[in-house]
């Protein structure tokens, strides 16, 4: 192989244009997916990706009666899984969801969210210090059951005999 062939292979193989991973991405968001990939993958159930569609939190196309969900489907139900696993009310997983189909400004959609979020670990804060309070409740209470039963347990004999 000359040089020249070389340096041209070289070029070929560094030239831009799509790469694997691209082409992977690309085809992950063009598929579709059916309401039991969805399940499966989320391990959640079909009912409550209905739900979800029934509170405006999914819009499945439809196709010969089936659901078709995109790609958008998908991060709108992986959006809405996090927003319930972060305690988030439905309002507020729907406020998130649509500013996920907002125009890309992220600015407003960051600030919502920072409000959303500062609002809600207000929220468990107050639970946990309400949580802490009825465990120091609790403490005092078992100290006292505790107490009293060992006032009222009945004592061992001692044997007579001296």
């Amino acid at each position: 192989m000359t040089e020249k062939s070389r340096s041209s292979d070289s070029q070929a193989t560094t030239a831009p244009g799509p790469t694997p991973a691209a082409d992977e991405v690309r085809a992950r968001e063009s598929r579709p997916y059916t309401i039991t990939e969805l399940a499966q993958e989320f391990e959640v159930t079909p009912r409550a990706i209905r739900f979800y569609e029934d509170v405006g939190l999914l819009q499945p196309a439809r196709q010969a009666g089936r659901r078709i969900y995109t790609y958008r489907d998908r991060t709108r139900l992986k959006l809405t899984l996090r927003g319930k696993r972060l305690g988030l009310s439905l309002s507020e997983i729907r406020e998130l969801v649509q500013m996920y189909d907002s125009a890309s400004d992220t600015a407003p959609q960051l600030s919502a969210f920072l409000q959303v979020l500062g609002e809600h670990r207000r929220r468990l804060e107050r639970r946990r210090e309400d949580i802490e309070v009825t465990l120091a409740e609790i403490v005092q209470h078992e100290s006292r059951c505790r107490t009293l039963l060992a006032a009222a347990a009945p004592r061992p004999r001692r044997s007579g005999k001296r």
